[in-house]
């Protein structure tokens, strides 16, 4: 698990490049810095089980705090560099972190925090220093590079991202073992993206998200590359997959779209034969989206499906995928059941509820009543998630429970018409959520980010209302929509529906 093996190994073998700065980080000098951080971490009175918490962007420095958590027993939380200084105040004080590392990118954060997050014992800046944060540099190499006594393996609970409600922290367990011990979330992925000391991995995503930073992980336990965009941009993309010729990617739906909608030119330029296996998960993506990518890349194009959570995963290959249209894979961790709003299991082909049972449990942390919502009358878990399976066990995911339209005693699911509508020429991104209707309860409402702003009237209405129309039931489309200049996502993808929903909801609080 551990690069200390590859430190040895290969020492000026780069662990990580990031694609921006063209900083390059050996594994000899990961090892060496992750090693004099633990001995911080032990010297300020962390143990195993100790919380840190890290605010900071993508940085060539985030990976030896990761492997200095990870070699100390202890638990690491990455917060999102986009949330407010409550939502951070929130997840540092939740998380019960005694240190905090930050950056001097996120100054003013780092400033207002001190007065709120009274546990915090040690807080350290990367790239500068003020009152209450001295240089992490200066202190990191004024310590030990030997390895400490005490080593554990640690682990990374992550804070979901709240797209449907607060944050939630998601307790990974009981950390201490050895530190080369096996986890079964990073060995899966090794095994889907079939990783080894030759893979160069094109992580386009930030860091501080969990299946980023799990990849990440999972590609320099196995003694590859990871080469890190600062931020995702389409073109920059192809042109680092060239540069650097990878062979392994990880995407989300709304990055595959904007690479299409490049100029042919622009897509066409870049030798990306070099790129084996290329994965997408996330959030859910048009079926044409795909094709076009399979088209263009090849069948290189693998899918899985599962959670922060990590209570089960699905995966389909290209091949599986072309003969079941639209799935997201079979149980590759867990196995999975369908179940009706009576909590009983489904049969074959009808829709309810998505469950896993016999993958790992999993908690979230301080919220015992919403660990149990998660849990179904037989032990299984959910993340809430609306499907149904085939006769060969394939799943297909509707949509989220919490995104579900009641209009007029009818169901709709509003990825089916995200899906349509993310292939108008003219729409950059779109959401559908359902807002007040006096007479049905709910009707369906677009929210669309045009390409080009300056299309936004009256007419673009209209003829997105249409080309709905023309394609789906009548019931599904849109009655109106409303044009924004950018829709609320993370940065890997996820809409912040619970944002849109809101300004239309206000007395209702949902």
């Amino acid at each position: 698990m551990h690069p200390g093996i590859h430190a040895k190994a290969t020492p000026n073998k780069p662990a990580c490049i990031m694609a921006g700065s063209g900083i390059s980080v050996s594994y000899a000098e990961l090892d060496e810095r992750a090693n004099r951080l633990a001995q911080y971490f032990r010297k300020s009175g962390l143990k195993t089980g100790d919380h840190v918490a890290l605010l900071l962007e993508n940085h060539h420095r985030y990976f030896e705090v990761l492997w200095a958590a990870l070699r100390s027993g202890l638990y690491l939380t990455p917060i999102s560099t986009h949330f407010s200084l409550d939502e951070i105040a929130f997840i540092v004080n939740d998380c019960e972190a005694t240190c905090f590392i930050t950056s001097q990118y996120m100054e003013q954060a780092a400033r207002d925090l001190v007065a709120i997050t009274p546990a915090v014992r040690t807080r350290l800046m990367v790239d500068g220093e003020i009152p209450g944060y001295p240089s992490y540099e200066t202190t990191i190499s004024a310590m030990p590079a030997g390895r400490i006594a005490d080593e554990g393996l640690g682990d990374i609970m992550s804070y979901s991202s709240g797209t449907t409600g607060r944050p939630k922290g998601i307790d990974p367990g009981v950390v201490g073992a050895a530190i080369d011990a096996p986890k079964a979330s990073i060995e899966a992925l090794k095994k889907m993206g079939h990783m080894s000391s030759d893979t160069v991995y094109l992580s386009p995503a930030p860091l501080y998200h969990a299946a980023p930073l799990r990849w990440n992980q999972a590609v320099i336990s196995a003694g590859g590359t990871a080469v890190v965009m600062d931020k995702f941009d389409p073109e920059e993309a192809l042109g680092l997959i060239e540069k650097y010729r990878v062979t392994l990617s990880q995407w989300v739906p709304t990055m595959l779209i904007r690479m299409l909608k490049l100029p042919e030119q622009a897509r066409r330029k870049h030798d990306l034969s070099s790129m084996k296996i290329a994965f997408h998960a996330a959030a859910p993506c048009p079926a044409e989206v795909k094709k076009q990518i399979l088209d263009w890349w090849g069948p290189i194009l693998f899918e899985y499906y599962g959670g922060s959570e990590g209570n089960g995963l699905t995966f389909t290959t290209p091949q599986d995928w072309l003969t079941h249209e639209g799935t997201v894979g079979r149980a590759m961790l867990g196995k999975l059941h369908i179940v009706g709003e009576d909590g009983r299991e489904l049969p074959v082909g009808e829709t309810g509820l998505v469950c896993f049972s016999d993958g790992p449990l999993f908690s979230y942390h301080n919220d015992p009543e919403k660990t149990a919502s998660t849990r179904t009358p037989q032990g299984w878990t959910t993340l809430g998630d609306i499907g149904h399976m085939d006769a060969e066990g394939y799943l297909y995911l509707t949509d989220r429970k919490n995104f579900m339209i009641i209009s007029g005693g009818v169901n709709i699911y509003p990825q089916e018409v995200e899906n349509l509508l993310a292939m108008h020429p003219k729409i950059r991104d779109v959401a559908v959520i359902g807002v007040p209707n006096e007479e049905f309860g709910e009707e369906v409402k677009a929210v669309v980010q045009l390409a080009a702003w300056k299309d936004a009237g009256p007419e673009l209405e209209k003829e997105i209302i249409e080309f709905c129309r023309e394609r789906i039931s009548h019931v599904k489309c849109p009655r109106t929509v409303d044009f924004v200049e950018e829709l609320p996502r993370t940065a890997t993808g996820k809409l912040f529906k619970r944002v849109l929903r809101d300004k239309y909801w206000p007395s209702a609080g949902k």
